[in-house]
């Protein structure tokens, strides 16, 4: 593997930790179980490892962002999780911010898309 794609892979790693978190709590209006979410989010175009987003379910309901209840009744028991009313607020704020980054974020790579075809 190249130095570049080293650099590549380190920062898109980096990139997307923040964006999981935001991509899981926006699917947690309806209550889902691990996988259902990790399902949800691929099919959306969010790839996540189950390995990575269980602790972060966990790491969230932790932090009172989601509340969370076993269901028995099938053959395998599932924990379903859901977004607690502070997960909610939480969420609106992050949802708020994400916006002003992406639109922060076109206008700099458009500027730059510019720039490159002065030359």
């Amino acid at each position: 593997m190249s130095k570049i794609n080293e650099h590549v892979d380190k920062l898109l790693q980096e990139l997307r930790r923040g964006t999981i978190t935001i991509g899981a709590l926006s699917q947690l209006y309806e209550p889902q179980y691990g996988y259902s979410l990790v399902t949800t989010l691929k099919e959306k175009g969010v790839q996540v490892e189950p390995g990575t987003l269980y602790p972060l379910l966990r790491r969230l309901e932790k932090q009172g962002l989601l509340e969370s209840q076993w269901d028995t009744s099938e053959a395998r028991p599932r924990k379903y999780y859901l977004l607690s009313q502070t997960g909610k607020e939480v969420l609106d704020l992050l949802r708020v911010e994400w916006q002003n980054i992406a639109r922060s974020m076109n206008v700099l790579m458009e500027e730059e898309t510019n720039e490159d075809g002065d030359d």
